[in-house]
């Protein structure tokens, strides 16, 4: 087990080099006046891909995380669902705990500003803090990087040869994914950065405590046979 998280190291410093980054222009820039820069580009491009690419965390998610079945390894459906379950809990607890407003609530009290909007994006008023969205994100990748790394040490095992760089890029590759996906909330206005930053924590941490607590017994379930952690 701790091979595996050990494999993930540069996936978890780029994470919180990302974290200390979005921590600093926090601290640094009022919320509105962020949120603002943050959203200085649009474009009809973006506005399209953004607006298609938030949904992935709607539902093609939990499609996704249903084909492992089609192999046989319900194991790695089940480890996907319990994160995406405990995450939901935590997320839907300080929603309703904050009830945080949405941007465009907030904007309401500076007349003076122009919020830029997405057409055809039905926005939401309530329950801002934390992103959703973004929790569901970071939560599919992040156990994607998990289960990338625990094969990449089942065929070093195997094979004998160990492509770090390989996997160093492709867990990169999804991290940025998952970050692309938590700034899209901000792009269409749907969340503040600070919103964004805390699912991004949730969605991050949680794969990593379920996996540390159950991901012998769940990767059992894989019927793989012979192969430890």
């Amino acid at each position: 087990m701790k091979q595996i998280f050990k494999s993930l190291s540069l996936y978890g410093i780029a994470y919180l080099v990302l974290l200390m980054y979005v921590l600093g222009l926090l601290f640094a820039y009022p919320k509105v006046e962020l949120h603002l820069w943050l959203n200085s580009w649009h474009t009809d491009l973006l506005d399209t891909f953004f607006k298609y690419y938030s949904m992935m965390a709607e539902w093609p998610f939990y499609v996704l995380g249903l084909l492992p079945l089609l192999w046989r390894k319900k194991g790695i459906t089940l480890f996907y669902a319990v994160c995406e379950l405990c995450g939901g809990v935590v997320v839907q607890i300080l929603k309703h705990l904050f009830s945080a407003p949405r941007p465009i609530m907030v904007f309401e009290n500076y007349p003076d500003l122009v919020l830029p909007l997405v057409e055809g994006v039905n926005l939401h008023h309530s329950n801002s803090f934390p992103s959703g969205h973004t929790s569901t994100f970071f939560m599919f990748f992040t156990c994607c990087a998990i289960i990338l790394a625990y094969y990449h040490r089942q065929r070093a095992r195997q094979t004998g040869r160990r492509s770090w760089i390989a996997l160093g890029l492709a867990t990169l590759l999804l991290l940025a994914l998952a970050a692309l996906g938590g700034y899209s909330r901000i792009y269409l206005s749907q969340h503040f950065l600070s919103d964004v930053c805390v699912g991004s924590i949730i969605g991050f941490v949680t794969p990593f405590l379920v996996f540390g607590i159950f991901g012998d017994r769940l990767l059992k379930l894989n019927n793989e046979r012979g192969v430890t952690t």
